[in-house]
């Protein structure tokens, strides 16, 4: 009777893990589109949690809370969508000097610049290029026919989609943020009930070790990031580059994504190759090459893996391989996930743990 007992439950045990499989694999299948608007959300969350804790001891109370959430929603909002309005608004006035360049190509042909001469290689190579297809108005139309073919129609097709698809998922990610910041501590007790009836005592640690990961990410790549956006905004200012401002802020973006800055670099020496500054271009290149030489290898391993004492070269496999398998968002979920997996090995090989404190 006792082992007709142990058995039916065994089997009940086993349809209850199944179907919780079942729909767990449904549920991700139907949200599947929306899984990354979820993590960004809580990334974002996890960043900012030790801000909202201070400012909910200050203002305490559920409308309060209420309120902060939507406030600390819009400002992440705002913080994204005003370079972005500043950058088309930028592209637009630009767009009159393209045009006008455009219509001279095709009308009387551009001769080759001074500053091709000047460069200190390959200038008898791009001066041979540009003779061969913009030096006349008809190699000039020519060549502007390729970007108004049926093919170019069709990448500006896919490219619209593509960014229609990124304004759904940052309008998903924001209303995802602005209820895991209201709801909170609500939240907490939930994954912590979860995770000790899943993992145990180590599963606090767990989460502790991702949270302080995904922060110290955080501080590693976006205050860096915006650390070498202003520094190069002076030497762009300084140099003369055009539009120095706005190149600077995106160097900032790009210096967030393992070598973006040096393509900022290259379009500030462009710049001013066009202007014929050959030295400026050059400087450009070298004080940029030498203030992320500083970032990458000194400040940045220090703010990710210090937290976690995470090995420098976990930090760049995480962040690169990271950003490989997720894109973006494996700038963060890369070093946490390296994170936990180093902390389970060395509980698994017995060394003591590091003692880690919520900040």
């Amino acid at each position: 009777m006792d082992n007709e007992i142990t058995t039916r439950e065994r089997v009940r045990r086993m349809t209850r893990i199944g179907l919780a499989v079942l729909l767990a694999g449904l549920g991700l299948w139907i949200a599947g589109a929306f899984v990354p608007a979820l993590v960004w959300a809580v990334v974002i969350a996890v960043a900012i949690d030790p801000l909202r804790q201070r400012v909910v001891q200050r203002w305490p109370g559920d409308r309060a809370r209420t309120w902060l959430a939507a406030i600390g929603t819009t400002a992440l909002a705002l913080l994204v969508v005003i370079p972005l309005i500043l950058g088309i608004a930028e592209a637009a006035r630009e767009a009159h000097d393209v045009a006008t360049w455009v219509t001279l190509a095709q009308t009387q042909g551009l001769p080759v610049p001074d500053w091709v001469s000047h460069l200190p290689f390959g200038s008898h190579v791009l001066s041979n290029w540009w003779q061969e297809n913009l030096s006349t108005p008809e190699r000039a139309t020519l060549q502007w026919q390729h970007f108004r073919g049926a093919e170019w129609v069709a990448r500006t097709r896919l490219i619209g989609s593509n960014v229609l698809h990124r304004a759904v998922i940052f309008g998903f990610t924001l209303l995802t943020l602005f209820f895991l910041l209201r709801d909170r501590d609500a939240i907490l007790t939930q994954c912590r009930h979860a995770s000790d009836r899943m993992l145990g005592p180590p599963g606090e640690r767990v989460a502790l070790l991702a949270a302080l990961s995904i922060r110290g990410t955080i501080d590693g790549l976006v205050l860096v990031g915006i650390g070498e956006g202003v520094v190069m905004a002076v030497v762009y200012l300084a140099l003369g580059v055009p539009h120095a401002l706005l190149l600077g802020a995106l160097t900032a973006v790009a210096a967030m994504i393992p070598f973006g800055a040096a393509l900022m670099f290259a379009v500030a020496a462009l710049l001013l190759l066009a202007k014929s500054s050959v030295a400026g271009a050059i400087a450009v290149v070298v004080i940029g090459l030498v203030v992320v030489g500083i970032a990458d290898h000194f400040i940045r391993p220090i703010l990710i893996g210090g937290a976690t004492r995470l090995p420098f070269l976990w930090v760049l496999i995480g962040i690169l391989g990271g950003v490989e398998a997720f894109g973006l968002l494996g700038l963060f979920v890369g070093p946490a996930t390296m994170a936990v997996l180093i902390m389970l090995w060395r509980d698994f090989v017995g060394e003591a743990h590091v003692e880690t404190t919520a900040t």
